[in-house]
């Protein structure tokens, strides 16, 4: 099991790094796109376009990411005062029987979704748009799949600290030396 906890941690921090040169594109294509603008007067649709899909895989693909660090926002009134065997039973409840059958259903219906979109050749209604579509709704799917790793690792790890196999407590001491 640890072997599975690492090799799926490297896979989603690997799309957290992801999210962070997709970040670095976006703010360098809002740069672009504010100096054309205002100091050029040449505004670009395409652009414009491609910031809001960037915005849109960065954000799509953080979820997961942000899921694994435990990074989303939470009312901790009562979790914080839990032990972490408590806090483990319900992660593990949280994850099966709310986050991973949600998962599961926006996968299924967004492959449809996307594949209409590739099969009639979507692009932008506005002339100087970006073509192929589907390219930005793939994103939906694809953050699904790796969303269900992410769920897959929280359950893994909430197992172990169940089981008392917990070493993040000791690698993080570890790292503190």
């Amino acid at each position: 099991m640890k072997t599975s906890l690492k090799v799926i941690g490297k896979i989603i921090d690997m799309l957290g790094n992801f999210c962070s040169l997709l970040m670095i594109l976006m703010i360098i294509n809002v740069f672009y796109d504010v100096i054309m603008r205002y100091f050029f007067n040449d505004v670009s649709i395409g652009m414009q376009e491609l910031e809001w899909h960037l915005f849109a895989a960065m954000f799509m693909f953080g979820i997961a990411y942000t899921l694994k660090e435990d990074g989303h926002v939470r009312v901790d009134i009562f979790y914080d005062a839990m032990s972490k065997r408590k806090q483990a039973f319900i992660n593990i409840f949280g994850s099966i029987f709310f986050a991973l059958p949600m998962t599961l259903l926006i996968c299924y219906f967004s492959l449809d979704y996307t594949y209409e979109a590739y099969s009639m050749g979507e692009g932008s209604g506005d002339p100087g748009g970006l073509p192929h579509r589907w390219i930005v709704r793939s994103v939906i799917p694809l953050s699904s799949m790796f969303l269900v790793l992410s769920i897959i690792y929280v359950v893994l790890s909430q197992i172990q600290v169940l089981t008392g196999n917990d070493d993040t407590e000791i690698s993080a001491q570890e790292g503190e030396k």
